[in-house]
């Protein structure tokens, strides 16, 4: 188990863990996160809507990753991860749902997807999104995986300027090779968009997945039950940055 210690919004300290989920109730705790997230904060239209979950079929075949703050017991961050025997029973990776990963299909056997990341907004610090992520790669390493794959979202809040802004950038700077790419299904219509926003703001996760050494696989798609921009994110673990096993993994 890996533990951090962290400040919340108050500024106070909190002593977080990480682990993978080890029931039901565990499972349903991240859920219930995911749901006051993505519907109450961000008004994603979910197909569980009134349930007060964020639940799919995909999770019952996924290993939930939790953060939890070990004074209140609450749940504070999670992220759900499926290998490559979960996603053949499951049908396919999530992402499938998005773009089409045929360039991918040589490397099926040695991709973990990870997805659903989540975090309350009292706990959102670079620490809590690195203790995530040391969560992720320590499992994936124990398991001797080769490739993480997962769609990193931004809001369109303001119709898509950013986000097409924020492709545009990371097309210049961090797009995986050509024999990497995925094709979204239902594509940004980036051409629509001329002007640059004056402020340009990459979220979270998205920071996340840079720094530890992932590419973007290619433009965006529309997700318009989130009403995201997702860009489908590949993290060869050889390519990992060097410092962030040391960093990250250590118990």
């Amino acid at each position: 188990m890996l533990q951090s210690l962290v400040r919340d919004r108050a500024g106070q300290a909190a002593a977080l863990e990480v682990s993978i989920a080890q029931s039901e109730r565990e499972v349903i705790e991240a859920q219930r996160l995911r749901y006051q997230v993505f519907a109450g904060e961000m008004g994603a239209s979910l197909k569980s809507a009134g349930s007060g979950l964020d639940c799919d079929t995909y999770d019952a075949h996924c290993e939930h990753l939790i953060v939890r703050d070990t004074a209140s017991g609450e749940v504070v961050g999670t992220y759900r991860m499926l290998d490559p025997t979960a996603a053949h029973h499951a049908g396919g990776y999530y992402s499938e749902e998005e773009f089409d990963l045929a360039r991918l299909h040589h490397l099926r056997s040695q991709i973990v997807e990870i997805g659903r990341s989540c975090v309350h907004p009292n706990y959102r610090s670079g620490s809590t999104i690195a203790l995530l992520w040391a969560g992720v790669l320590r499992h994936v390493q124990s398991r001797g995986y080769q490739y993480i794959i997962g769609c990193a979202s931004i809001g369109m809040a303001d119709g898509g300027q950013q986000a097409a802004a924020i492709y545009r950038r990371l097309e210049q700077t961090s797009l995986a090779p050509a024999e990497y790419r995925a094709f979204p299904r239902c594509a940004l219509p980036l051409n629509a968009y001329a002007s640059t926003p004056a402020t340009l703001i990459l979220p979270p996760l998205i920071k996340g997945y840079l720094r530890v050494g992932a590419q973007v696989c290619g433009a965006p798609a529309w997700d318009p039950d989130f009403n995201t921009a997702d860009l489908l994110m590949m993290l060869p673990v050889a390519r990992m940055a060097p410092r962030y096993p040391r960093h990250l993994l250590r118990a």
